[in-house]
C-alpha cells in the first residue's frame, strides 16, 4: 500500500525502511530540504551508516505529496512539533485511513499524550483510526533486523490488526494492547527516568544506583499513569518496564546519553548539541510535573531532572537531596 511517513529522523528512517521493505509504497516528509535531497540521492542517513533507502521510498519536503492516496499516515514527528504538522495536514485532509504514532512525548501546558493531540485536532472520529506504537527498540538495532518486539495499542480493534500486520515481520513484534493512554504514559515518561540514570552513570555512581533510579521511576511512573485512568498492568509491560530498562540501560539512548553529558559537567545546551537530537526527556519533565502538581503526586525524580535541567541544580546536590528524602512504606 502506499504510505505516508511524516518524520526521517533516526527513529523515523528506521520505520519507513522496515515498512518499504514488505513491498509498500512509502513517501516520506521532512522539513529539512537537504536531507531529502540527500536521502532520495542514495546517500546514508546520518544516525544509521551502512543503511540506504530502499528503491520504493521517497523523501519530500511536500506534505500534500506524502498525504496524497496515502492507505496509511504514519509520524515520527517531535512532541513539540506534533501539533503544529498535524494543524498543517487537518489544512490538507482530514485522514480516513490508519494513523500511527510512534513519538513518546506529553505535551506541555495541555497535559495531552500524542493521541489526545490527534484527538483534540481533528476530533473525536479520528479515535477509531488511531493506534500507537511504543516500546524497547533502539533504530540502530532495528535497521539491523535484531529482534525487537513492541506494543502496539489502538482504539479500534480493526485499526489495531491492519498496524500489527504492517509493521511485524520476522524480527519485530507488535503485541497488540487496547490501553491506549498507559502505552503512551510509559513510553512517555521513562524518558525522563533515562535522563535520571545517565546523570547517576555520569556521576559514577554504580549499579546499584541506577537500579533503584529505575524502579523507584517506574513507580513514579505508575502512580501518575494511574491516576489518569491507564492500566496498571501496562506499565509492567513492554511499552513500561520494557522500555524502561532499554531506554536507562545504555547510553545508545539520547536521554541517558543527555544525562551523562551533564554529569560530566556540560550544560543541558551544550549536551543537546552534542547529541544532535531531540532529548524528548528534557521536554516531558515539564509536562509530567504540570500534571501530577494538580493531582498531589510526588515524582521527586522527575523533579530533580527539572531542576537540573532548568534551574542548574548541580546533579551531585540532587543526589543528595533524593538521598534524604524522608523514607516510607514502598507501595507498589
Amino acid at each position: 500500500m502506499k504510505i505516508g511517513y511524516l518524520g526521517a529522523g533516526a527513529w523515523g528512517f528506521c520505520l519507513a525502511r522496515l515498512l518499504a521493505s514488505k513491498k509498500n509504497q512509502v513517501v516520506c516528509w521532512t522539513s529539512n530540504s537537504t536531507l531529502a535531497k540527500k536521502l532520495n540521492e542514495g546517500e546514508e542517513h546520518p544516525h544509521l551508516p551502512g543503511h540506504p533507502k530502499l528503491p520504493n521510498m521517497h523523501f519530500t519536503t511536500d506534505l500534500a505529496e506524502a498525504l496524497d492516496g496515502s492507505e496509511m499516515i504514519v509520524e515520527g514527528i517531535t512532541t513539540a512539533g506534533f501539533r503544529p504538522v498535524f494543524t498543517n495536514v487537518k489544512n490538507i485532509l482530514v485522514p480516513s485511513c490508519p494513523i500511527v504514532i510512534t513519538s513518546k512525548g506529553i505535551e506541555q501546558n495541555t497535559g495531552l499524550t500524542i493521541p489526545e493531540v490527534c484527538i483534540d485536532i481533528f476530533g473525536e472520529n479520528i479515535k477509531k483510526h488511531l493506534a500507537i506504537l511504543s516500546g524497547p527498540s533502539y533504530a540502530q538495532e532495528v535497521v539491523k533486523e535484531l529482534p525487537t518486539a513492541v506494543s502496539g495499542a489502538a482504539f479500534d480493534p480493526k485499526t489495531m490488526a491492519i498496524v500489527c500486520d504492517a509493521f511485524t515481520t520476522q524480527a519485530f513484534r507488535v503485541y497488540p494492547n487496547s490501553d491506549v493512554k498507559g502505552v503512551a504514559f510509559g513510553g512517555a515518561l521513562k524518558n525522563t527516568i533515562a535522563i535520571a540514570c545517565g546523570i547517576s552513570e555520569g556521576l559514577g555512581l554504580g549499579y546499584s544506583s541506577k537500579a533503584a533510579l529505575m524502579t523507584r521511576g517506574l513507580h513514579e511512573i505508575r502512580k501518575l499513569a494511574l491516576a489518569n485512568g491507564c492500566k496498571s498492568e501496562t506499565l509492567s509491560g513492554l511499552s513500561g518496564m520494557g522500555d524502561m530498562c532499554l531506554t536507562c540501560g545504555s547510553l545508545i539512548s539520547r536521554n541517558s546519553r543527555f544525562g551523562y553529558l551533564v554529569a560530566q559537567g556540560m550544560t543541558p545546551e551544550e549536551a543537546k548539541k552534542k547529541i544532535e537530537m531531540v532529548v524528548e526527556g528534557a521536554y516531558t519533565c515539564v509536562s509530567a510535573l504540570q500534571i501530577s502538581k494538580p493531582l498531589q503526586i510526588e515524582m521527586p525524580i522527575t523533579e530533580m531532572v527539572y531542576k537540573i535541567i532548568y534551574e542548574g541544580l548541580p546533579p551531585a546536590k540532587a543526589v543528595k537531596g533524593l538521598m534524604q528524602r524522608t523514607i516510607k512504606e514502598e507501595h507498589l
